[in-house]
């Protein structure tokens, strides 16, 4: 069973005044958010911007020089062991086990979690991510968007109630892209809560219920897409023709799949 707080009218994640510095360099310059439980919020900022010391510091690895912060109402200066049994961290590349196969890698995790019957538990997410068919085969077979669900499959074993995930499609190829944005979304949908750092605007358009924007360690502004649309006037035009986005054009030459088969 996770640690528990109580969660009541609490955000799954507090931070207040957080500062962080490296010698003279200061990447964290207080910042405050909060994060609703069952949501996906985006941190979104340039390449150092602060996202990777933020996470890396709400996952108990990294003491903030000030400030404070709260994941699943635990303080993760105070109460690190029990913030550290409340969250799963996804870093920029997947950790995954490439002479294994997919469904071994799940395994192995849930048995070094001490859980009961471990591959009942692989199986579930298997099947949870659309790998059943791929279990069977080492990863280092695998495309980079099934690493990457691996990935994040291996990180929700125990139910976290928080889970982060730091530039989840970094390096990846567009159609592994939108594979792991449907997983993300998926996440959220059974509850779990989602903080997402990334450097991409569409990523953050697509997943996020609300967004921040980080820059020079400061959060310029935070609300929702409509919220943070609604700062800039609309640009005023006599006719406008809809174009096709890349989405669109992509999905058509490849073909849009509802739903992933083999792979």
């Amino acid at each position: 069973m996770n640690a528990t707080a109580d969660p009541a009218g609490q955000p799954a994640i507090r931070v207040q005044g957080l500062e962080k510095s490296f010698k003279q360099l200061k990447v964290l310059r207080g910042v405050d958010l909060d994060v609703a439980r069952g949501s996906i919020f985006a941190l979104l900022g340039s390449n150092g911007a602060g996202k990777t010391t933020m996470v890396t510091i709400l996952s108990t690895l990294l003491k903030a020089d000030a400030g404070t912060a709260l994941v699943n109402g635990f303080d993760i200066a105070a109460q690190a062991p029990q913030v550290r049994e409340s969250i799963s961290l996804t870093g920029q590349f997947a950790a995954v086990d490439e002479i294994l196969t997919g469904r071994e890698n799940l395994v192995m995790v849930a048995r070094l979690r001490h859980l009961k019957d471990p591959g009942a538990i692989a199986d579930d997410l298997l099947r949870r991510f659309s790998l059943t068919e791929a279990g069977g085969r080492r990863v280092a077979t695998y495309s980079g968007g099934m690493r990457r669900r691996l990935d994040i499959a291996m990180s929700l074993i125990g139910d976290p109630p928080v889970i982060f995930l730091d530039e989840p499609t970094t390096g990846l190829d567009p159609e592994a892209r939108l594979e792991v944005w449907q997983a993300v979304k998926e996440l959220a949908a059974g509850g779990t809560t989602v903080l997402l750092t990334t450097q991409y605007l569409d990523e953050a358009e697509q997943l996020a219920d609300r967004i921040a924007i980080l820059h020079e360690g400061r959060i310029l502004v935070n609300g929702t897409l409509a919220e943070l649309k609604a700062l800039l006037p609309p640009a005023k035009v006599e006719y406008v023709e809809k174009q096709p986005t890349l989405e669109d054009v992509f999905l058509t030459l490849v073909g849009a799949r509802t739903d992933r088969g083999p792979q």
